[in-house]
Protein backbone atom coordinates (compact mmCIF):
# COMPACT_ATOMS: atom_id res chain seq x y z
CA UNK A 1 0.00 0.00 0.00
CA UNK A 2 1.28 3.45 -0.88
CA UNK A 3 1.45 5.78 2.17
CA UNK A 4 -1.46 8.14 2.74
CA UNK A 5 0.72 11.19 2.21
CA UNK A 6 3.61 13.01 3.83
CA UNK A 7 1.16 14.72 6.22
CA UNK A 8 1.86 13.53 9.76
CA UNK A 9 0.66 16.47 11.87
CA UNK A 10 -2.76 17.92 12.59
CA UNK A 11 -3.68 20.66 10.13
CA UNK A 12 -3.66 24.35 11.02
CA UNK A 13 -5.54 27.37 9.71
CA UNK A 14 -2.61 27.96 7.36
CA UNK A 15 -3.42 24.59 5.78
CA UNK A 16 -7.03 25.67 5.32
CA UNK A 17 -5.86 28.79 3.48
CA UNK A 18 -3.60 26.71 1.24
CA UNK A 19 -6.44 24.29 0.57
CA UNK A 20 -8.69 27.18 -0.48
CA UNK A 21 -6.22 28.24 -3.14
CA UNK A 22 -5.60 24.65 -4.22
CA UNK A 23 -9.25 23.78 -4.81
CA UNK A 24 -10.33 27.19 -6.10
CA UNK A 25 -10.25 26.15 -9.79
CA UNK A 26 -12.51 23.17 -9.05
CA UNK A 27 -14.88 23.80 -6.15
CA UNK A 28 -17.96 26.02 -6.12
CA UNK A 29 -18.09 28.94 -3.73
CA UNK A 30 -21.49 27.98 -2.35
CA UNK A 31 -24.12 30.54 -1.35
CA UNK A 32 -24.86 31.78 2.15
CA UNK A 33 -28.64 32.01 2.47
CA UNK A 34 -31.00 33.57 5.00
CA UNK A 35 -34.58 32.92 6.12
CA UNK A 36 -36.76 35.52 7.85
CA UNK A 37 -39.00 32.68 9.00
CA UNK A 38 -36.32 30.84 10.93
CA UNK A 39 -34.82 34.10 12.21
CA UNK A 40 -38.20 34.96 13.73
CA UNK A 41 -38.63 31.45 15.14
CA UNK A 42 -35.24 31.41 16.86
CA UNK A 43 -34.93 35.12 17.58
CA UNK A 44 -31.51 35.28 15.99
CA UNK A 45 -29.82 35.95 12.66
CA UNK A 46 -29.00 32.63 10.96
CA UNK A 47 -26.59 32.26 8.06
CA UNK A 48 -26.80 28.98 6.15
CA UNK A 49 -23.67 27.86 4.28
CA UNK A 50 -25.30 25.73 1.60
CA UNK A 51 -22.95 22.90 0.70
CA UNK A 52 -25.92 21.08 -0.83
CA UNK A 53 -25.08 23.30 -3.83
CA UNK A 54 -21.45 22.13 -3.91
CA UNK A 55 -20.23 19.96 -6.78
CA UNK A 56 -21.62 16.42 -6.32
CA UNK A 57 -24.01 17.86 -3.75
CA UNK A 58 -21.92 17.99 -0.57
CA UNK A 59 -18.92 19.54 1.18
CA UNK A 60 -16.96 16.31 0.75
CA UNK A 61 -15.70 17.42 -2.65
CA UNK A 62 -13.55 20.03 -0.94
CA UNK A 63 -11.51 17.60 1.16
CA UNK A 64 -11.25 14.99 -1.57
CA UNK A 65 -9.98 17.48 -4.14
CA UNK A 66 -7.48 18.97 -1.68
CA UNK A 67 -6.10 15.50 -0.91
CA UNK A 68 -6.01 14.10 -4.44
CA UNK A 69 -4.53 17.24 -5.97
CA UNK A 70 -1.44 16.65 -3.81
CA UNK A 71 -0.79 13.13 -5.15
CA UNK A 72 2.61 12.51 -6.71
CA UNK A 73 3.02 10.87 -10.11
CA UNK A 74 3.20 7.32 -8.71
CA UNK A 75 0.08 7.82 -6.62
CA UNK A 76 -1.82 9.23 -9.58
CA UNK A 77 -0.86 6.23 -11.68
CA UNK A 78 -1.96 3.58 -9.15
CA UNK A 79 -5.07 5.43 -8.05
CA UNK A 80 -7.03 6.20 -4.90
CA UNK A 81 -9.19 4.02 -2.67
CA UNK A 82 -11.55 5.08 0.09
CA UNK A 83 -14.59 3.93 2.06
CA UNK A 84 -17.73 5.98 2.49
CA UNK A 85 -21.49 5.81 2.97
CA UNK A 86 -21.91 8.13 0.06
CA UNK A 87 -20.77 11.75 0.01
CA UNK A 88 -17.01 11.18 0.40
CA UNK A 89 -17.45 8.40 -2.14
CA UNK A 90 -18.91 10.83 -4.65
CA UNK A 91 -16.45 13.58 -3.80
CA UNK A 92 -13.47 11.28 -4.25
CA UNK A 93 -14.89 9.78 -7.45
CA UNK A 94 -15.48 13.21 -8.99
CA UNK A 95 -12.11 14.60 -7.91
CA UNK A 96 -10.41 11.49 -9.31
CA UNK A 97 -12.29 11.83 -12.58
CA UNK A 98 -11.30 15.49 -12.95
CA UNK A 99 -7.65 14.69 -12.20
CA UNK A 100 -7.51 11.51 -14.31
CA UNK A 101 -6.88 9.22 -11.33
CA UNK A 102 -8.36 5.69 -11.03
CA UNK A 103 -10.69 5.32 -8.02
CA UNK A 104 -12.11 2.42 -6.00
CA UNK A 105 -14.79 3.15 -3.41
CA UNK A 106 -15.90 0.76 -0.64
CA UNK A 107 -19.59 1.46 0.10
CA UNK A 108 -22.17 -0.17 2.40
CA UNK A 109 -24.86 -2.33 0.83
CA UNK A 110 -27.55 -0.04 2.24
CA UNK A 111 -26.01 3.22 1.03
CA UNK A 112 -28.56 5.51 -0.68
CA UNK A 113 -29.05 4.32 -4.24
CA UNK A 114 -28.61 7.86 -5.59
CA UNK A 115 -25.18 8.11 -3.95
CA UNK A 116 -24.05 4.74 -5.31
CA UNK A 117 -25.30 5.60 -8.81
CA UNK A 118 -23.54 8.98 -8.74
CA UNK A 119 -20.28 7.40 -7.55
CA UNK A 120 -20.34 4.92 -10.42
CA UNK A 121 -21.41 7.70 -12.76
CA UNK A 122 -18.19 9.57 -11.98
CA UNK A 123 -16.26 6.51 -13.18
CA UNK A 124 -15.27 4.89 -9.89
CA UNK A 125 -15.36 1.16 -9.16
CA UNK A 126 -17.71 0.42 -6.24
CA UNK A 127 -17.03 -2.47 -3.83
CA UNK A 128 -19.91 -3.13 -1.41
CA UNK A 129 -19.93 -4.50 2.17
CA UNK A 130 -22.32 -4.99 5.10
CA UNK A 131 -21.81 -2.06 7.47
CA UNK A 132 -23.24 -4.01 10.43
CA UNK A 133 -21.07 -7.15 10.10
CA UNK A 134 -17.94 -6.11 8.16
CA UNK A 135 -15.14 -3.61 8.83
CA UNK A 136 -14.79 -1.06 6.05
CA UNK A 137 -11.39 0.09 7.29
CA UNK A 138 -10.05 -3.47 7.07
CA UNK A 139 -11.50 -3.91 3.59
CA UNK A 140 -10.05 -0.60 2.43
CA UNK A 141 -6.58 -1.36 3.83
CA UNK A 142 -6.58 -4.84 2.26
CA UNK A 143 -7.60 -3.61 -1.19
CA UNK A 144 -5.12 -0.73 -1.01
CA UNK A 145 -2.30 -3.19 -0.32
CA UNK A 146 -3.41 -5.60 -3.04
CA UNK A 147 -3.78 -2.90 -5.70
CA UNK A 148 -1.00 -0.53 -4.59
CA UNK A 149 -3.49 2.31 -4.29
CA UNK A 150 -3.38 5.30 -1.92
CA UNK A 151 -5.98 5.13 0.84
CA UNK A 152 -7.63 8.46 1.62
CA UNK A 153 -10.07 7.99 4.53
CA UNK A 154 -13.30 10.00 4.59
CA UNK A 155 -12.34 12.25 7.47
CA UNK A 156 -9.21 11.32 9.43
CA UNK A 157 -6.57 12.88 7.19
CA UNK A 158 -4.99 16.35 7.48
CA UNK A 159 -5.50 17.18 3.79
CA UNK A 160 -9.16 16.16 3.95
CA UNK A 161 -9.75 18.18 7.12
CA UNK A 162 -8.07 21.29 5.70
CA UNK A 163 -10.20 21.04 2.57
CA UNK A 164 -13.40 20.79 4.59
CA UNK A 165 -12.39 23.86 6.56
CA UNK A 166 -12.69 25.97 3.42
CA UNK A 167 -16.50 25.93 3.72
CA UNK A 168 -16.37 27.79 7.04
CA UNK A 169 -13.58 30.01 5.73
CA UNK A 170 -15.91 31.16 2.94
CA UNK A 171 -18.82 31.56 5.36
CA UNK A 172 -16.88 33.83 7.69
CA UNK A 173 -15.36 35.80 4.84
CA UNK A 174 -18.91 36.65 3.82
CA UNK A 175 -20.59 37.14 7.19
CA UNK A 176 -17.81 38.45 9.38
CA UNK A 177 -17.58 37.29 13.02
CA UNK A 178 -20.32 35.03 14.38
CA UNK A 179 -21.49 34.27 17.90
CA UNK A 180 -22.14 30.58 17.29
CA UNK A 181 -21.55 27.98 14.60
CA UNK A 182 -23.40 24.66 14.28
CA UNK A 183 -21.68 21.94 12.27
CA UNK A 184 -22.80 18.43 11.29
CA UNK A 185 -20.66 15.73 12.90
CA UNK A 186 -19.92 12.23 11.68
CA UNK A 187 -16.23 11.38 11.74
CA UNK A 188 -15.21 14.97 12.41
CA UNK A 189 -13.63 16.15 9.17
CA UNK A 190 -16.09 19.00 8.64
CA UNK A 191 -16.21 19.98 12.31
CA UNK A 192 -12.44 19.99 12.80
CA UNK A 193 -11.89 22.06 9.66
CA UNK A 194 -14.67 24.43 10.68
CA UNK A 195 -13.17 24.86 14.12
CA UNK A 196 -9.78 25.80 12.67
CA UNK A 197 -11.34 28.49 10.49
CA UNK A 198 -13.62 29.80 13.23
CA UNK A 199 -10.87 30.07 15.82
CA UNK A 200 -8.75 32.10 13.39
CA UNK A 201 -11.41 34.40 11.93
CA UNK A 202 -13.98 34.62 14.74
CA UNK A 203 -12.20 33.73 18.00
CA UNK A 204 -15.18 34.43 20.25
CA UNK A 205 -17.51 32.20 18.22
CA UNK A 206 -18.89 29.17 20.04
CA UNK A 207 -18.36 26.10 17.86
CA UNK A 208 -20.80 23.22 18.26
CA UNK A 209 -20.82 19.82 16.62
CA UNK A 210 -24.18 18.11 16.11
CA UNK A 211 -24.78 14.34 15.97
CA UNK A 212 -27.86 12.11 15.73
CA UNK A 213 -29.01 10.87 19.15
CA UNK A 214 -28.36 7.27 18.13
CA UNK A 215 -24.71 8.03 17.33
CA UNK A 216 -23.30 10.31 20.01
CA UNK A 217 -19.76 8.93 20.03
CA UNK A 218 -18.35 12.40 19.42
CA UNK A 219 -20.24 13.86 22.35
CA UNK A 220 -19.03 11.04 24.60
CA UNK A 221 -15.47 11.48 23.33
CA UNK A 222 -15.33 15.24 23.90
CA UNK A 223 -16.73 14.95 27.41
CA UNK A 224 -14.54 12.00 28.44
CA UNK A 225 -11.34 13.31 26.88
CA UNK A 226 -10.67 10.19 24.81
CA UNK A 227 -12.04 8.62 21.64
CA UNK A 228 -15.14 6.52 22.34
CA UNK A 229 -16.25 3.85 19.86
CA UNK A 230 -19.85 2.71 19.44
CA UNK A 231 -21.76 0.21 17.33
CA UNK A 232 -22.92 1.47 13.94
CA UNK A 233 -25.82 3.78 14.84
CA UNK A 234 -29.23 3.29 13.26
CA UNK A 235 -30.34 6.72 12.08
CA UNK A 236 -31.66 8.34 8.92
CA UNK A 237 -28.57 10.57 8.99
CA UNK A 238 -26.49 8.10 6.95
CA UNK A 239 -23.60 10.55 6.67
CA UNK A 240 -23.22 10.44 10.45
CA UNK A 241 -23.33 6.66 10.92
CA UNK A 242 -19.72 6.60 12.03
CA UNK A 243 -18.52 4.52 14.96
CA UNK A 244 -15.80 6.83 16.25
CA UNK A 245 -13.90 10.04 15.61
CA UNK A 246 -10.47 9.92 14.03
CA UNK A 247 -7.09 10.49 15.64
CA UNK A 248 -6.50 13.74 13.75
CA UNK A 249 -10.08 14.98 13.97
CA UNK A 250 -10.39 14.36 17.70
CA UNK A 251 -7.12 16.17 18.35
CA UNK A 252 -8.48 19.33 16.71
CA UNK A 253 -12.01 18.95 18.11
CA UNK A 254 -10.97 18.50 21.75
CA UNK A 255 -8.91 21.70 21.57
CA UNK A 256 -11.26 23.91 19.56
CA UNK A 257 -14.89 22.78 19.91
CA UNK A 258 -17.05 24.11 22.74
CA UNK A 259 -19.59 21.29 22.89
CA UNK A 260 -21.37 18.58 20.91
CA UNK A 261 -25.16 18.33 20.83
CA UNK A 262 -27.52 15.62 19.61
CA UNK A 263 -30.88 15.69 17.84
CA UNK A 264 -33.49 13.06 17.02
CA UNK A 265 -34.42 11.66 13.62
CA UNK A 266 -37.86 13.25 14.06
CA UNK A 267 -36.21 16.65 14.48
CA UNK A 268 -34.18 16.05 11.31
CA UNK A 269 -37.33 15.23 9.33
CA UNK A 270 -38.99 18.41 10.56
CA UNK A 271 -36.00 20.40 9.33
CA UNK A 272 -36.03 18.67 5.94
CA UNK A 273 -39.64 19.80 5.61
CA UNK A 274 -38.71 23.34 6.60
CA UNK A 275 -35.97 23.55 3.99
CA UNK A 276 -38.25 22.13 1.30
CA UNK A 277 -41.29 24.24 2.13
CA UNK A 278 -39.79 27.58 3.12
CA UNK A 279 -36.37 27.74 1.45
CA UNK A 280 -37.15 25.52 -1.56
CA UNK A 281 -34.08 23.36 -0.99
CA UNK A 282 -33.38 19.64 -0.93
CA UNK A 283 -31.27 18.86 2.14
CA UNK A 284 -30.34 15.34 3.20
CA UNK A 285 -30.97 14.23 6.81
CA UNK A 286 -27.33 14.66 7.86
CA UNK A 287 -27.35 18.17 6.41
CA UNK A 288 -30.16 19.11 8.82
CA UNK A 289 -28.19 18.38 12.00
CA UNK A 290 -27.04 21.97 12.45
CA UNK A 291 -30.39 23.71 12.11
CA UNK A 292 -32.07 21.04 14.23
CA UNK A 293 -29.71 21.86 17.10
CA UNK A 294 -30.15 25.62 16.62
CA UNK A 295 -33.91 25.15 16.90
CA UNK A 296 -33.51 22.92 19.95
CA UNK A 297 -31.32 25.43 21.78
CA UNK A 298 -32.95 28.60 20.49
CA UNK A 299 -33.38 30.04 23.98
CA UNK A 300 -29.60 30.34 24.19
CA UNK A 301 -29.32 32.07 20.81
CA UNK A 302 -31.59 35.08 21.22
CA UNK A 303 -30.10 38.12 19.48
CA UNK A 304 -27.07 36.15 18.27
CA UNK A 305 -25.46 35.87 14.84
CA UNK A 306 -25.44 32.14 14.09
CA UNK A 307 -23.77 30.14 11.32
CA UNK A 308 -25.14 26.78 10.22
CA UNK A 309 -23.30 24.46 7.84
CA UNK A 310 -25.66 22.50 5.58
CA UNK A 311 -23.42 19.57 4.70
CA UNK A 312 -25.22 18.18 1.65
CA UNK A 313 -28.35 17.46 -0.34
CA UNK A 314 -27.90 13.90 -1.57
CA UNK A 315 -30.99 11.91 -0.68
CA UNK A 316 -33.00 9.34 -2.65
CA UNK A 317 -36.12 11.01 -4.03
CA UNK A 318 -38.30 8.13 -2.85
CA UNK A 319 -37.04 8.48 0.70
CA UNK A 320 -37.32 12.24 0.52
CA UNK A 321 -40.97 11.95 -0.51
CA UNK A 322 -41.57 9.62 2.42
CA UNK A 323 -39.88 11.96 4.89
CA UNK A 324 -41.84 14.98 3.66
CA UNK A 325 -45.17 13.15 3.53
CA UNK A 326 -44.82 11.30 6.82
Amino acid sequence: MIPLSSATESPTFADVLLAAERIKPWAHRTPVLRSRTVDAEIGAQLFFKCENFQRMGAFKFRGAMNALSQFNETQRKHGVITYSSGNHAQGTALAAQLLGIPAVIVMPLDAPAAKVAATRGYGAEVVTYDRYTEDREEIGARLAAERQMTLIPPYDHPHVMAGQGTATLELLQETGPLDALFVCLGGGGLLSGAALAARALSPACKVYGVEPEAGNDGQQSLRSGEIVSIATPKTIADGAQTQHLGHYTFDVIRRNVDDIHTVSDAELIACMRFFAERMKMVVEPTGCLGIAAARKFKDQLKGKRVGVIISGGNVDLGKLAGFLAG
